[in-house]
């Protein structure tokens, strides 16, 4: 079977089913989770079915698995149980052998699904189960070609669709654009921000851009700006209290950065706007270097007051600062902590 993406899966008309064996693989447990339920036939309201079994991939031992899957069940009418090892890189990567056996014969009394975190494409195992089985990669879709980096449309649909109706709402356009602005990539996020909209109307009601902004926002992009404020004035010490704060009620470094650099890649251009304009012999005013840079008319008053408390010096080295960020996240410091230390450092060269 062809390699199958998630929202693919996901936002089909028709139900789906597990093969014999299915491996889920990706780094969004969100949509591990929404795929798997869906792979067993789960509704909103159930949590677990009498004829699965759930298995823990860090202390399952090979006999006992291959000893489900040759059990039948009680309660399924003569149909294969599925057999759910959850967090199964480490059963992998012990069993490869046991499993690359078992993908070729598998039993007929029950269906083997796995879902892991990774499950590189140049394994023989990868390569047997895609051949004749069910893959589901568990991740954004990315960009046409050879692109690593998600498709960001896709996801605004996939919130719009699948997420909205999840939730009994309707989700714009404009809101989707926005809530990714704000809260990143991160579905478990994202779907905590729409079930809190979904809240704010009626049911089926649309949820617009302003809602978003409103309620979604509300303390987060506040203390977000708290940070940027306390930066861009040299109080390094409270743009770190603050970055605490959101820290410590659950948000990610990962998913606090993009917000972030959202105001601060804009206030980068601004400056870039200024010097090419001066470079070519030509002046521009500071609100319209803003506007290119793509602020609204609301956000322009703050915006300027960060630019000008910033300083030339330092926004003409912002872009510069934001990717050296941002390939740290990916690389070096792609751990929760070490990703705390990159805003750190961002928040203390802004202050310097």
């Amino acid at each position: 079977m062809p390699l199958l993406n998630a929202f693919d899966l996901l936002t089909a008309a028709s139900d789906s089913a597990p093969s014999a064996v299915t491996v889920l693989f990706g780094d969004d447990p969100m949509l591990r989770s929404w795929t798997l339920r869906k792979l067993l036939g789960l509704d909103a309201a159930e949590e677990d079915r009498p004829d699965s079994i759930d298995l823990d991939g860090e202390l399952a031992e090979w006999k006992d698995v291959r000893d489900e899957l040759q059990t039948g069940s009680l309660f399924s009418m003569g149909q294969p149980r599925s057999i759910v090892v959850r967090d199964a890189d480490k059963f992998v990567s012990k069993y490869r052998a046991e499993l690359e056996a078992y993908v070729a014969k598998p039993s007929s009394a029950g269906l083997l699904l796995l879902e892991l975190k990774s499950f590189p494409g140049n394994t023989r195992l990868y390569k047997a189960i895609n051949k004749t089985h069910l893959l589901v990669q568990c991740a954004i879709p990315t960009g046409s070609g050879r692109s690593t980096k998600p498709d960001l449309n896709k996801l605004k649909s996939f919130l719009c669709g699948f997420v909205a109706a999840r939730h009994q709402c309707k989700l714009q356009k404009g809101a989707a654009e926005t809530l990714v602005e704000l809260s990143g990539t991160s579905l478990g996020l994202l779907d905590t921000d729409i079930a809190k909209l979904a809240v704010c109307v009626e049911r089926g009601a649309p949820v617009t851009d302003d809602m978003v902004r409103k309620f979604v926002g509300g303390w987060r992009s506040k203390t977000t700006w708290e940070i940027i404020d306390a930066a861009t004035e040299g109080n390094s010490g409270e743009a770190l209290r603050q970055l605490d704060h959101l820290i410590a009620s659950g948000e990610k470094a990962f998913a606090l950065l993009p917000q972030i650099s959202w105001s601060l890649r804009r206030l980068g251009l601004a400056a870039a706007a200024i010097d090419y304009a001066e470079k070519s012999g030509r002046r521009i005013s500071l609100s319209d270097a803003l506007q290119q840079a793509g602020f609204r008319p609301f956000d322009m008053k703050k915006a300027e007051a960060h630019l000008r408390k910033i300083g030339r010096p330092r926004a003409q080295r912002m872009l510069g600062w934001l990717l050296d960020a941002d390939l740290k996240l990916k690389g070096t410091h792609s751990t929760d902590d070490r990703a705390r230390w990159v805003l750190e450092e961002l928040f203390l060269k802004m202050a310097s």
